[in-house]
């Protein structure tokens, strides 16, 4: 190194920028992380065959260190949500993610999960599941081949490369139960609790506008009453 020239400014081989990562913490964290995701024993419909197939040996997930399904949400960071999600299925969606622990990590596969697929005008299914949980990937498809969702938990590893232990919000000083969602309620219908105060002003408005017309019908009453005298 002559006299008057940084270090800085060698231009260093990218070969060697990608080799030197131990000096990284959050390469290390997000690389032990991404490398050793288990995904939750969860299928809902048709979709759940295509996530079979991706984990038998002719795909082989374990390639990507995915291979350990398990069959409880404690010890689960990724939830595949694979198929039709229906209203009276909704509520165990979001009481298994909170019972995940952090870092989790929501996977919609398929067009079903993604919005309502084939059946979104039915009574029964819901629009997305990304209503009521928070969703870092989409697998489009109806059903997505083993190979599309793979690609999808290819993509799910770049995003969490992305990420800094010194920002993400379960490691933050904030509110424990800010990552906790409500349980919707099934009742005549899907009720989302995050949404009480505007069902209930749409309730009262909806009250207001039948007094308004009974009352309406009653002025209109008595005027007949008085012309027929």
């Amino acid at each position: 190194m002559t006299a008057g020239t940084f270090e800085s400014d060698i231009p260093i081989p990218s070969e060697v920028k990608n080799n030197v990562f131990i000096t990284s913490l959050d390469k290390i964290y997000n690389w032990s992380r991404r490398n050793s995701m288990w995904p939750m024993t969860f299928g809902l419909a048709c979709c759940a065959i295509e996530m079979i197939c991706a984990a038998s040996s002719r795909y082989d997930m374990a390639r990507f260190g995915m291979e350990v399904f398990r069959a409880t949400p404690r010890q689960s960071d990724l939830m595949i949500v694979s198929g039709t999600v229906t209203k009276k299925m909704v509520p165990t969606i979001v009481r298994l993610y909170n019972q995940m622990p952090e870092p989790r990590y929501v996977l919609s596969m398929g067009a079903c999960a993604n919005g309502g697929g084939p059946f979104k005008e039915g009574y029964n299914v819901v629009d997305g599941i990304d209503k009521f949980v928070p969703v870092d990937v989409y697998v489009p498809g109806c059903p997505p081949t083993p190979q599309a969702l793979i690609y999808g938990l290819l993509t799910l590893h770049e995003k969490i490369s992305q990420q800094s232990f010194t920002n993400v919000p379960w490691y933050s000083k904030d509110d424990p139960m800010a990552g906790v969602f409500p349980i919707p309620v099934l009742g005549p219908d899907l009720v989302d609790l995050r949404q009480v105060d505007v069902i209930r002003q749409e309730a009262l408005r909806t009250q207001g506008l039948e007094r308004a017309a009974a009352a309406d019908a009653a002025v209109s009453e008595e005027i007949d009453a008085e012309v027929a005298a």
